[in-house]
C-alpha cells in the first residue's frame, strides 16, 4: 500500500472503503513483523489466489491487499459516505439497534465499527495467529519451533469458532441498512507497537515501575476507576522486570508451550491484555512475570490510534460497548 497516500489532512467526509483502507494501512505500519514479511505474506496470498482460480476453489480476494483476516467490511458496498460512526469493542445486535435508535432520535449513525470480529471476519480470524510465530522469533525462538508450537493451537481455535453464529450481527445491520465493519488485528498491532516502544524507552526495572508507567496512560487510568486496571498476576511489585515483551496482537492466546521457549529466550515479563489459566501456570513454572494491563483498556488504546486518524479527517466518533474514547489529537 502507498505510504504517502494517507496524509493527516482534514476532510469533510470519507467513504466506507477509505476508512477500511486506512485501518489496514495503520495496522501494517504498526505490524511487529515488519514490511518485508508483510510483502512476503501478500505475495503468498497472490500465489494462493492463482492456485484457487485454477482449481475453481473459493478465495477471499481481500487477502491480496489486507493481511488481516479479522478486519473486514461486513456490510456495505464501500462507497457510502461516512460522517459519524458508532464504535464499540464488542458489537452485537443490541449495538446495531442502538445505532438505529440514535438515528431515529436525530443523531444519524452512518457506520457501526466493532473492534472484535464478527461475520466472515470472525469465522476465519484464527488465520492471523500465524503472525505470533514471527513475534516469538523476534524474541529469539527459532521460527520452525514457533510455527510448530502454533499449529495445533490454531486448529483448536478453528474448531472452537466453527459452530458459532457468525452472521447474527451482520444480518441485523443488513436488515436495518446500516454499514458495519470490524477492526481487530489492525488495532491490536497499534497498541502492541505503542506499548512496546514505551517499555523499550522507559526501561522499567521492577514490576511496580511497569504498573506506574501504565497508570499514566488515560485508558488504563479509566480502567482502574472501573476496577479493571493493570494488575500483576505472576510476580510481585518488587520483582525485577527483565526484558518486557508486550503480547497484545496475533488474534488470541497462542500455545502454552511458548512460555517455556520465551523464558529460555530471555523474556522476563509478559505484558498482556489477558491470559488463560494454563498459560499462567506455565509462567509460574518458568519464572516469567505476567502483568495484565486490562482487556477493554488495551483494546481501546489500539482503536483510539485509528479513530484519531479518522477524527482528523472529519469523522465524528460515538463510543459505546466498552470502548474508552480518548483522543490524542491536539485541540485548537
Amino acid at each position: 500500500m502507498d505510504k504517502g497516500r494517507w496524509h493527516t489532512g482534514e476532510c469533510d467526509k470519507m467513504k466506507l472503503k477509505e476508512i477500511y483502507e486506512l485501518a489496514v494501512h495503520l495496522g501494517m505500519e504498526n505490524d511487529p513483523r515488519g514490511r518485508k514479511e508483510l510483502e512476503r505474506v501478500l505475495k503468498q496470498a497472490k500465489e494462493e489466489e492463482k492456485e484457487c482460480r485454477e482449481k475453481k476453489k473459493e478465495f477471499d480476494s481481500e487477502k491480496l491487499k489486507n493481511p488481516y483476516a479479522d478486519t473486514r467490511i461486513l456490510y456495505g458496498k464501500g462507497d457510502e459516505e461516512i460522517k459519524r460512526a458508532l464504535v464499540g469493542i464488542d458489537v452485537e445486535v443490541s449495538e446495531i439497534l442502538l445505532a438505529d435508535r440514535l438515528s431515529e432520535k436525530g443523531n444519524k449513525i452512518d457506520l457501526v465499527i466493532s473492534h472484535h470480529p464478527s461475520g466472515s471476519a470472525y469465522a476465519n480470524f484464527f488465520d492471523v495467529m500465524w503472525m505470533q510465530a514471527d513475534i516469538m522469533a523476534a524474541q529469539g525462538v527459532p521460527i520452525n519451533v514457533a510455527e510448530g508450537m502454533l499449529t495445533e493451537r490454531i486448529k483448536e481455535v478453528e474448531r472452537r469458532v466453527m459452530p458459532a453464529n457468525h452472521q447474527k450481527s451482520v444480518d441485523a445491520s443488513r436488515l436495518l441498512g446500516i454499514p458495519f465493519m470490524c477492526m481487530h488485528t489492525v488495532a491490536d498491532n497499534c497498541v502492541n507497537s505503542y506499548l512496546q516502544k514505551l517499555m523499550d524507552r522507559k526501561k522499567p526495572v521492577t514490576l511496580k515501575d511497569v504498573l506506574d508507567i501504565l497508570k499514566e496512560i488515560p485508558e488504563y487510568k479509566e480502567g482502574a476507576k472501573m476496577n479493571a486496571g493493570p494488575k500483576i498476576i505472576v510476580g510481585s511489585e518488587k520483582r525485577r522486570a527483565g526484558k518486557v515483551m508486550v503480547d497484545m496482537t496475533g488474534g488470541t492466546s497462542g500455545s502454552k508451550s511458548a512460555i517455556e521457549r520465551l523464558s529460555q529466550a530471555g523474556v522476563g515479563t509478559l505484558l498482556c491484555m489477558h491470559i488463560p489459566d494454563e498459560h499462567k501456570k506455565e509462567a509460574e513454572k518458568f519464572h516469567i512475570n505476567v502483568i495484565i494491563a486490562g482487556h477493554m483498556s488495551s483494546d481501546s488504546i489500539g482503536m483510539n490510534m485509528i479513530m484519531d486518524a479518522l477524527e482528523k479527517k472529519g469523522i465524528e466518533i460515538v463510543p459505546c460497548a466498552g470502548y474508552i474514547r480518548h483522543s490524542r489529537n491536539s485541540k485548537k
